[in-house]
């Protein structure tokens, strides 16, 4: 069970990951299915409410297609967390789809999932390990196998692919299921821990539900129709509410548990000694010649590549000009002169990151190094002369900050209209008007960080309001120059507001105060998502997912 995926799904946000449902619902949904089947009675009658259900798409709503610890969830249900996951793969590998030899014009159903790409995604192939199978109903041929039940024998011949036995509907579904499993798990512990769950899920459950009755009545159709045009059949505006305020509600409580985790300085120390190369950064200077031979034109305007001894001239060439910046570097000259000297490209950076396997970053993160230490290195036909200074760990401040976004309004002109740019300087200074009442509506009240949290849940238009307009652990460099000059000025103190204009718009400020110092912040994060995922896994760890074919058929 990957619970590290159904947190991907869960950050990503926005209208195709939502979810929700309350399980009595559910439950009465089911007796009242099963109650309706109980009343048909005569052969020619079934036909006759077969045909209206499924014109009017009750059948998915009807028909269960997986039980999870007892708990039962229709096809329409299920299809819902399938088109999420789906939307959510599409949108987080974006145009990469296609490499990964997923077609989006063609059935999930008939594309299997290539070896190749299943080891980029670390996917579990069918038969790797055991799960839990519908007894009764779970096609095991494939269709809705999922990554359990592998086909051994399935090795592509001469030039095929190697099979993998697992089509890229049945990956979906899996995630599907296994998102369900959590989130049903995670309520229950957060129900049973008699969990409050904050004021910004239902301002964010209120938003989505105006944001989907938009986009329908943009695209001039009802809900149910674009609910079904997005998540197939059965998906209705209560199933939809359902769902999506059953996952926030999970990411309530989910990110309650991770921002109650805390560590100790040696807890901290330990994760950055065992893993240096990853915490510190450097401070360098490079400059880089291309061995490469320039290709030229012919008189018929084709391109005429370099011959070997043109490539081979070319390479000895940048070889002999590293060399020379390199004695003239050790003989006490600046490197950046010498690279002005040699046509080589010159840059200085004060903050590097390790990379694992490149020729430079092993050089600067060699344990050996020294400031002062000077090298020439080659790279294929790259040629680069480092002059190393320092490595240490960024000690500097995070902070945390609170603030409410005023965007301009949209304006009436285009870009090539006259008058465009003073429209747009006057909509500016409008939301800076606004942002300056905010800022003195919220003065003339209790003043309070709660006060002024309460404040961005009802008027920022940034989607940090549903948590108060609060970001942590926010490092310098991190925020767009404005922003960030006001977070981090040297005399900044806990309370202070203020506003700032941005490209964005017109931010209120409130400085809530420093945070960890940023190399500690990652050491966290490590530790944080680790115990998290255990947290979650602990959740799902023994529990029972039951496909039914007769609600599965009607996915995807």
């Amino acid at each position: 069970m990957s619970a590290s995926r159904e947190k991907q799904n869960r950050q990503a946000g926005g209208q195709a990951s939502p979810k929700t449902a309350r399980e009595a619902q559910q439950r009465q949904q089911e007796k009242r299915n099963s109650l309706l089947y109980g009343l048909i009675a005569a052969a020619f009658l079934i036909v006759v409410v077969i045909s209206a259900v499924w014109r009017s798409d009750v059948i998915p709503r009807m028909t269960t297609a997986a039980t999870i610890d007892g708990e039962k969830y229709n096809a329409a249900e299920v299809a819902y967390f399938y088109q999420s996951s789906y939307n959510n793969f599409v949108n987080q590998y974006s145009y990469f789809v296609s490499y990964l030899g997923l077609d989006t014009n063609t059935s999930l159903k008939s594309q299997e999932i290539s070896a190749d790409t299943a080891a980029m995604l670390g996917i579990t192939l069918p038969g790797s390990e055991d799960e839990n199978t519908d007894s009764a109903g779970t096609d095991t041929s494939g269709e809705d196998a999922g990554t359990n039940g592998t086909d051994a024998g399935t090795e592509g011949e001469d030039t095929a692919p190697a099979s993998t036995g697992m089509t890229w509907h049945d990956y979906f579904l899996d995630q599907a299921l296994e998102n369900m499993a959590v989130i049903q798990a995670t309520l229950k512990a957060a129900d049973a821990e008699g969990f409050q769950t904050p004021a910004g899920i239902q301002a964010q459950y209120d938003d989505n539900m105006t944001s989907l009755k938009a986009a329908a009545a943009a695209s001039g159709v009802s809900v149910s129709q674009y609910l079904k045009g997005t998540f197939g059949a059965g998906i209705n505006e209560k199933i939809y509410g359902e769902q999506l305020m059953r996952v926030l509600r999970y990411g309530a409580y989910a990110q309650a548990y991770q921002d109650s985790l805390s560590y100790s300085d040696s807890q901290l120390e330990e994760v950055y000694n065992s893993d240096r190369n990853t915490y510190d950064q450097v401070s360098y200077e490079i400059a880089s010649l291309s061995g490469t031979a320039d290709t030229t034109t012919d008189a018929d305007g084709n391109t005429v590549e370099p011959t070997e001894e043109e490539s081979a001239a070319a390479l000895a060439a940048a070889q002999d000009a590293a060399k020379a910046i390199l004695e003239g570097v050790q003989n006490g000259e600046q490197l950046e002169d010498l690279a002005e000297e040699y046509n080589a490209t010159y840059s200085r950076n004060e903050n590097g990151t390790y990379s694992a396997g490149s020729v430079t970053g092993e050089w600067l993160y060699d344990s050996s190094r020294t400031a002062g230490d000077s090298a020439a290195l080659e790279d294929g036909t790259s040629q680069y002369v480092l002059v190393f200074h320092d490595r240490f760990r960024d000690e500097s401040p995070t902070i945390d900050i609170r603030h409410i976004l005023v965007r301009p309004a949209t304006g009436a002109l285009t870009e090539e209209d006259e008058g465009y740019d003073e429209e747009q300087a006057q909509l500016k200074a409008d939301a800076h008007t606004k942002a300056e009442e905010l800022l003195a509506q919220w003065q003339s009240g209790e003043a309070t960080e709660d006060s002024f949290a309460a404040l961005a849940m009802t008027e920022s238009a940034d989607g940090s309001k549903y948590d108060g307009g609060l970001y942590t652990e926010v490092y310098q460099g991190q925020m767009v120059a404005e922003f960030n000059d006001w977070c981090f000025d040297a005399d900044r103190q806990p309370g202070d507001t203020g506003v700032v204009d941005t490209q964005y718009g017109s931010h209120v400020m409130y400085f809530s105060g420093d945070n960890l110092c940023r190399w500690q912040t990652s050491a966290s994060a490590v530790l944080r998502n680790e115990d998290y995922v255990a947290w979650e896994e602990g959740f799902i760890e023994n529990t029972s997912i039951e496909r039914q074919e007769s609600g599965l058929k009607y996915i995807g």
